[in-house]
Order: C-alpha cells, then sequence, then structure tokens
C-alpha cells in the first residue's frame, strides 16, 4: 500500500469512519478524501452497505447531495432547530454553577452589552464579594473589566503564534538545566528547567523523574498518621526489601526470614506473605511456613529453577502501588501531602483516603490517558507556567494556552514536533524548514503535492510578504473620478 493511501486511510479514520470501511473505500475504489466528501451515497454503497454509506456521508461527505429541494429545505432547518437547542442546552450548562452573584453579574453585562468569559465573572463575583462591594458599584466594576478586556484583545490578522514562539523561546534560553527538589523535599527530585520544558512540548510518554502530588479528603488531611499510612500503601515494597534470603544447594530450597520488625511496622503478616509467593506462576517449588521463617522447596537437581526463583521471590510484590518507589509527606499550607517518587495515577485514584480532585502527577500524558484531553490540556498549562515561575520567568499564560491548545484540539495529545504537530502542517515548504528537509521534499514531489503559501514560514522561505498583519490587506487603487481629474486640469 502506497504512503498516499495509508494517509488517505488516517485521514478518514481521523473523521470518525471505522478502518474497515476506509479500507475498502481507498484500496477498492482508489477514493482520495475529496472524492469521498463530493461522493453520493449510491457511489459508495458500490463498495459499502447501505447502512454504512450513509454513516460515512454523515462523518465526512456532503449530506444531501440527491436530495430534493423540499427535502433539503426540510433538513437544513431541522439541523438549524437541532443547533440552536444544542447551543440553548450549552449555555444553560455553562453558566449553571454561578452563584446567585455571579448570575446578577452576568445579566447585567449582557444589558450593558459586556459578553465576559464565565471563569472572568466568577472571579468578579469572589472578589466583589471578598471585598464587600454594594451592588450599586457592579455597573462601574463591570465597565473597568469590560475596558481592560477590550484594551488585551488581540489584533485581527496578528501572528500570535509567532509572538507566542518568542515570547516562550527567548526565556527559555535563560533556563538552566539542573534538577530541583520538589517543592522543598530534598528527598524527591524532579527535572525543571530547560529539560522539563522539552518534556512538556514533547508530550513524553513518560517524564525522566515522574512524580506525584497526592492529597487526603478534607477528612484526614490533618491527620499525621493517616496521612503516614497512605504514604506506606503507596510505596511499593518488595520481599527483599523486608527479609533476608538463603540458598540450600544440597537440599535445593530457599529459606526465607522477613525481619518481624519491619512487618509489624508496615502492618504485615507473614501467612499473606507466604500464601501470596504460592500464588505466583514464577515461583516453582512448594511453599511453606513455620514460624518465623517460609520455606520454598524446589524439585532436586533443578539448580537454574533455584536460583530463577530466588530471583522471582526477591522481586515479589508485597504492598504498594505499582511504579511508585517513595513517599515523602510534608505539611503544605495547612494539610499533609504525600510527594511520592515515581507515577501511577489511575491505581492512586482508587485508593480510599485519596481526595481524587486535588490529587495530580508531572506527566500530562497519564493525565490525558486517566482523565481525558481537557485535563490534559490545563496539566500542560500548569506544568509550563510552573516550570517558568521557578526559574524566574515572566511569560504572559496567554503564549502557554496557545501552545496547550494547539496540541490538543485535535483530541489527543499531539507533540509539538516533527512526530507531532509540526509533521502534520498543510505546508511542505512550512513542514521542510522544521527539520529533515530532504524527506519532505521528496515525499512531496512523489505525491504531487501544493503549498498554497498561506502561512508565514512558507512566504518568508519563497521571498514575498506574509499573510498576517498589513501583509494581510490588500490595497486597491482604482484612480479619481473622471470629474475630479477634468477640475483639476481647469
Amino acid at each position: 500500500m502506497t504512503m498516499a493511501k495509508k494517509d488517505t486511510i488516517n485521514a478518514l479514520k481521523r473523521r470518525g469512519v471505522d478502518e474497515e470501511s476506509a479500507k475498502k473505500l481507498v484500496k477498492e475504489g482508489d477514493f482520495l478524501l475529496g472524492d469521498v466528501k463530493d461522493a453520493s451515497k449510491e457511489e459508495l454503497m458500490e463498495y459499502l452497505s447501505e447502512e454504512k454509506a450513509e454513516e460515512v456521508l454523515n462523518q465526512v461527505g456532503k449530506k444531501g447531495k440527491k436530495k430534493s429541494k423540499s427535502k433539503k429545505k426540510k433538513s437544513e432547518e431541522k439541523s438549524e432547530e437541532e443547533e440552536s437547542k444544542s447551543k440553548e442546552k450549552i449555555e444553560i450548562d455553562k453558566f449553571e454553577a454561578l452563584s446567585e452573584t455571579g448570575k446578577e453579574l452576568k445579566s447585567l453585562s449582557e444589558k450593558e452589552g459586556y459578553y465576559l468569559p464565565r471563569a472572568l465573572i466568577r472571579d468578579i463575583a469572589e472578589s466583589v464579594k471578598e471585598h464587600d462591594i454594594s451592588e450599586d458599584d457592579y455597573e462601574e466594576v463591570l465597565e473597568m473589566v469590560n475596558e481592560r478586556v477590550q484594551n488585551r484583545k488581540v489584533d485581527p490578522k496578528e501572528s500570535v503564534g509567532i509572538v507566542g514562539a518568542q515570547s516562550i523561546g527567548e526565556p527559555g534560553t535563560q533556563m538552566t538545566m539542573r534538577t530541583f527538589h520538589h517543592a522543598g523535599v530534598a528527598e524527591i527530585g524532579v527535572t525543571q528547567g530547560l529539560p522539563r520544558m522539552i518534556e512538556i512540548v514533547d508530550a513524553r510518554k513518560e517524564p525522566s523523574t515522574p512524580s506525584m502530588e497526592v492529597h487526603l479528603k478534607d477528612e484526614f488531611k490533618d491527620d499525621r498518621e493517616e496521612a503516614k499510612d497512605l504514604a506506606s500503601r503507596l510505596e511499593i515494597t518488595r520481599l527483599k526489601d523486608i527479609a533476608d534470603f538463603e540458598i540450600n544447594i544440597a537440599e535445593t530450597s530457599i529459606t526465607i526470614e522477613p525481619d518481624m520488625e519491619t512487618l509489624e511496622e508496615e502492618n504485615l503478616d507473614i501467612d499473606e506473605i507466604a500464601k501470596d509467593l504460592n500464588k505466583k506462576r514464577n515461583v516453582e517449588g512448594e511453599v511453606t511456613q513455620s514460624d518465623e521463617v517460609i520455606n520454598i522447596d524446589v524439585e532436586e537437581g533443578k539448580f537454574s529453577l533455584l536460583y530463577q526463583t530466588v530471583e522471582e521471590a526477591k522481586e515479589a510484590k508485597i504492598k504498594g502501588i505499582k511504579g511508585i518507589t517513595r513517599g515523602v509527606i510534608r505539611k503544605d499550607e495547612g494539610e499533609f501531602v504525600i510527594y511520592t517518587e515515581g507515577s501511577n495515577l489511575k491505581d492512586v485514584l482508587k485508593m480510599d483516603k485519596v481526595d481524587i480532585e486535588k490529587t495530580t502527577t508531572n506527566s500530562p500524558v497519564e493525565i490525558y490517558n486517566v482523565l481525558g484531553i481537557e485535563a490534559a490540556r490545563k496539566s500542560i498549562i500548569q506544568e509550563a507556567k510552573d516550570t517558568l515561575n521557578e526559574q524566574g520567568l515572566e511569560v504572559d499564560i496567554r503564549h502557554i494556552m496557545l501552545v496547550a491548545d494547539i496540541m490538543t484540539n485535535e483530541g489527543e495529545l499531539n507533540a509539538i514536533g516533527r512526530h507531532g504537530v509540526s509533521g502534520r502542517k498543510t505546508s511542505v515548504l512550512a513542514r521542510a524548514a522544521f527539520e529533515i528537509t530532504s524527506q519532505h521534499l521528496l515525499r512531496a514531489a512523489i505525491l504531487g503535492e501544493e503549498d498554497q503559501l498561506d502561512g508565514v514560514a512558507e512566504n518568508v522561505i519563497v521571498g514575498q510578504p506574509i499573510t498576517q498583519g498589513t501583509g494581510a490587506v490588500d490595497v486597491k487603487y482604482t484612480g479619481y473620478p473622471e470629474k475630479e481629474v477634468q477640475k483639476d486640469e481647469e
């Protein structure tokens, strides 16, 4: 299958078409994406069932191509009605959570013609309540806020991408390459500075120093013992950490002597450890327990199996969450918080006593996999902002938000790089200007791609004005009217 066909299949899949249908259309029917968009239901039914053809048209094609005018009109009216209802529902859901003060401010702002975001109205409501501002002054407050909002709006056709890249890139060159001790916890080091910033924008599957910030529920957050118990249950404990091993080659047996004091501290039971060892498939031999010792008898003469069993028994997990090697308790703003080495958000959120709303990890990819794309976007913004702030660098959060939006706007987390956002640009020259120039140009030549020169990079390359700012405006000179010319001559 050629690369062009693979690209078309992937494009159809991104629009919701199932893989089997996409392959049939592309391989058997030689459809391109544009062909599918323009195809009628009957054309698609040559390769798909009626139900599948209709589904593909809904996802990709131009609906209603073969419909009569009356049917088309009804369909359009129905679509507009559904869209109106949908908008109305979103509007209700969007502002439903506002307080009474917030709803009052929202109503007043709309009356004055100010259309402010929900988050801003919520913040204003909290501020007027905190500073005990009377209702008579609400109009003045909203006027001041609206004026500031309007002053901070981006001008039409401003190159926000370039400005954002410069605003993050320039301070980025001043960032030091060092490890920072997490929130004053000397035992846990997390990567910061430039390496951390690179990890964030590259959407690395796993950070170089994965870490979590685990919060307890309100009823437990002031209790050190509860925090200590949770930290103990978080840390992964292996048998080799709490026991000594002795190998008897003559009898091909293993003797395990757990430290009874440690077992008591960790609230572990030797009987339970023996039962767990007996259930493990890779621990070959008969497991028995007597007093304070566990014995494993391996088949006589099987020396390689004996050593294999020892290693498996040493690595046996006694308790804890996979991936978390250490947990340190620190009192932060009046509550006990557990900072961990290692991360496993999915399993930690399932634990009792854990506050699932506050607990987080420094891995946006893990947050995306567990909580979804919106949570991942927020994580990227927060992690990037914290990294810059730690270095004492001031960057307007809107630049960081723009990067986060670009990385998440397709519904999945994409890196800023040739395998992500930059590699998916429609412009051949823009892709070639980023990395691996020759490969991009060769691929474009083979596929017969065209470059419309709509962006900044490609226009700079060919030496013509960019389509932003003043370059986005065409000035047309039509000459003076004929009467005015005659008057000037007189």
